[in-house]
């Protein structure tokens, strides 16, 4: 079964008629070639597969390869071959230009440290995760939330397929995948910490407690959030700091950004598990934070807390205007201390509460409660 992915594949159409390389980022398996193959045919001689034998000797003389293609060419895993950029910034600048480029990657700090020096004024970033509800629709959306957003887990035949999917994943890029991009971690102490880390999900990060129990360093514990926070596993949602009085809280948040992968690390395999587990409350708050981000498509995103317990779950920034978002997963969101503060405080448009009921109303003039579902109608769930 195919999910179109209509809105993502505009983004894409329109980023490559202004600009003159794109860049499509995102994990693996979260469906960047299968986009990608909707502008060139994988057997196109404009398709280059850097994990495939036949298109890194196609490469062996990158220059002479690619100069007389015209059209779109699609390099795909482009991190594999860093020496790769200085050629297409050349090729980049040709005029007339015969060619526009696509690269996808999945290692986020590799990628935008060659694009940043090679492709300066040059390049679009173009970031693609999971599925999102808007894609699978709210009427999935229970299936969404338990097996996550990668194509592959969400549209598996059964449970048993999508946690084997699942474990997979993990297990191949803890053993291949850290190796091929030079990332010298031994596989088996950063699986130790990303199984940990799944218990401080929707948390304030502190780094001195895994560390202890893990018997490493505070830097080691740091290297190893941001390998996962780089390779698009893990979200550290940054603090707002707002130039008030109060005292504000400057460590990030931690998030998985795939539920059926938080899931996975901590054992759940069914819905019924789920509802029973310990996080399950944590489950919630994480995945409505990213459907919410999702749909919201912001410039930046950020929580906001103070030391005397304050806090707004998301503060989204777009167009130079910043609305509220708290998650709540209860019956009837109702006005609570924090959200007067923060409409106070920051200055904020709008506040939206989102909750798992149907009704949308109006809890004050500035605050709304939002049914989850609503989060499926994208960007206009915010209006």
């Amino acid at each position: 079964m195919l999910i179109k992915r209509s809105h993502a594949r505009g983004h894409l159409a329109a980023a490559l008629k202004r600009s003159r390389v794109a860049a499509l980022i995102g994990p693996r398996q979260c469906g960047k070639t299968t986009l990608a193959r909707q502008f060139v045919e994988a057997d196109s001689p404009n398709y280059f597969d850097l994990e495939d034998p036949a298109s890194l000797a196609r490469l062996a003389e990158p220059k002479t390869a690619l100069a007389g293609l015209k059209g779109i060419v699609v390099i795909d895993e482009i991190q594999r071959r860093p020496e790769l950029f200085p050629v297409l910034r050349v090729l980049a600048d040709r005029k007339p230009l015969p060619a526009r480029f696509l690269i996808l990657g999945s290692a986020a700090p590799e990628l935008l440290r060659q694009s940043s020096e090679s492709l300066a004024g040059r390049l679009e970033l173009i970031p693609l995760s999971g599925l999102s509800l808007a894609e699978v629709g709210k009427k999935r959306q229970p299936l969404h939330w338990l097996r996550g957003g990668f194509p592959p887990s969400f549209l598996a035949a059964s449970e048993a397929d999508s946690l084997a999917w699942r474990r997979n994943f993990i297990q191949t890029f803890l053993e291949r995948d850290l190796h091929q991009w030079g990332i010298g971690v031994p596989p088996a102490a950063l699986m130790r910490f990303w199984a940990m880390l799944a218990h401080y999900h929707g948390q304030i990060w502190n780094a001195a407690e895994p560390a202890k129990a893990l018997g490493i360093s505070e830097p080691t514990v740091r290297k190893y959030l941001d390998i996962l926070s780089g390779i698009f596993m893990v979200r550290q949602l940054q603090p707002w700091h707002a130039n008030l009085k109060k005292r504000q809280v400057k460590a990030p948040k931690i998030y998985f950004r795939d539920s059926g992968l938080l899931h996975q690390m901590l054992g759940i395999r069914s819905e019924r598990e789920l509802f029973n587990h310990p996080k399950y409350g944590a489950s919630w708050e994480g995945y409505a934070v990213e459907e919410a981000i999702k749909a919201a498509a912001p410039d930046e995103a950020y929580y906001w807390a103070t030391h005397n317990g304050a806090e707004i779950d998301l503060l989204l920034v777009k167009n130079g205007k910043m609305t509220g978002v708290d998650c709540k997963r209860v019956d009837a969101p109702h006005l609570t201390p924090s959200m007067g503060i923060a409409l106070r405080d920051l200055g904020l448009e709008r506040i939206f509460v989102v909750y798992p009921g149907s009704r949308k109303y109006d809890i004050t003039d500035k605050i709304t409660a939002l049914p989850f579902d609503s989060l499926a109608t994208g960007e206009k769930a915010f209006s």
